[in-house]
């Protein structure tokens, strides 16, 4: 007699075993979140508290540099037949001039112009000097980088101008255009990127050579993409925090050149304000006339520092390694 109990297949009721139905397309999809490369840039970004106070300062300069001159017009010589108004303390030149102005809140200088409205105006001249700068040799020695480090034979035309060129001191080579082409504004644009480019087109180079021969760009290459298509699809979108490192260490470097040279009487010519011109005004009287020297030491300071540290912080956002 068989005593085995009966087991029926596929019973509904049997919570161990049971049939499944199998589909081919849901098994190929992977439940992940989607993932954007600029959203996760601004969210690590933003992630630190620093950066955020350091982008409202910069965004109060920006208002007051660029939207306060278009209500009133600085004249460094506006006074200049009145030698009762030169080297006034804040409080004096607001007594003088009938009481609480803003344009007379830091003091008057050696000709009797506001400081304020000086500060004011020479800001505004550093950042549109350093984005316009930023942009030209940031764009140059990217294109001409790519190609650089790319082409082999370009590679050994461009490695001698380099080694002819990067030899000479960039601040005499820059003094030098300064004295040819003029101390404008634009002529000191010149100056700064008529040459500028070439040192990131180099190091752009290195960095395009570290990944030019990888699998799919000699894939790419074998199937006879344009130059032009592997550069800008296949190399240049792995090099983006290369390219913001980049970014970050120049902006604040156009504006300490620009301060030095005018500090030294080699950089913008006296019609263009210029932070650097009054630093070095002021210099021989410091603790004579401290509120000539120090607030525009104080501002170019500030923007320096504000640009370096929102830049290496943006640099180090742009890294995909920072976004897990």
């Amino acid at each position: 007699m068989n005593n085995e109990p009966n087991v029926t297949v596929n019973d509904p009721n049997d919570d161990l075993f049971y049939f499944i139905d199998s589909d081919a397309i849901a098994s190929e999809k992977i439940i992940a979140p989607r993932y954007s490369y600029w959203k996760s840039v601004f969210r690590v970004f933003f992630r630190k508290k620093v950066n955020i106070v350091m982008l409202i300062l910069l965004a109060l300069i920006v208002i007051v540099a660029f939207v306060m001159p278009r209500f009133w017009v600085y004249d460094p010589m506006e006074n200049v037949t009145n030698a009762a108004t030169f080297n006034l303390s804040p409080a004096q030149a607001m007594r003088y001039f009938g009481g609480f102005s803003l344009k007379w809140i830091l003091g008057t200088g050696q000709l009797g112009n506001s400081i304020f409205y000086g500060i004011v105006a020479s800001s505004r001249t550093s950042l549109m000097l350093c984005v316009i700068c930023a942009a030209i040799n940031m764009t140059v020695g990217i294109i001409i980088g790519a190609l650089w480090g790319y082409s082999k034979k370009f590679d050994v035309v461009m490695l001698v101008i380099y080694n002819i060129i990067a030899n000479v001191p960039d601040l005499l080579l820059i003094s030098v255009l300064v004295y040819i082409v003029g101390s404008g504004f634009w002529p000191f644009v010149f100056a700064l990127t008529v040459t500028g480019w070439l040192a990131i087109a180099y190091f752009f180079r290195t960095q395009v050579m570290i990944i030019r021969d990888r699998e799919y760009s000699m894939a790419s290459r074998c199937l006879g993409t344009p130059v032009r298509r592997v550069i800008s699809k296949n190399i240049l979108p792995f090099l983006t925090s290369v390219i913001v490192t980049l970014l970050a260490t120049n902006l604040p470097g156009y504006i300490s050149s620009e301060l030095f040279l005018s500090y030294i009487g080699m950089g913008l010519s006296a019609s263009v304000p210029s932070l650097g011109r009054m630093i070095g005004e002021a210099q021989n009287s410091f603790l004579t006339f401290p509120w000539a020297f120090w607030p525009p030491v104080a501002v170019a300071s500030a923007i320096t520092i504000i640009l370096y540290v929102m830049g290496q912080n943006l640099a180090d956002a742009s890294d995909p390694r920072t976004h897990m």
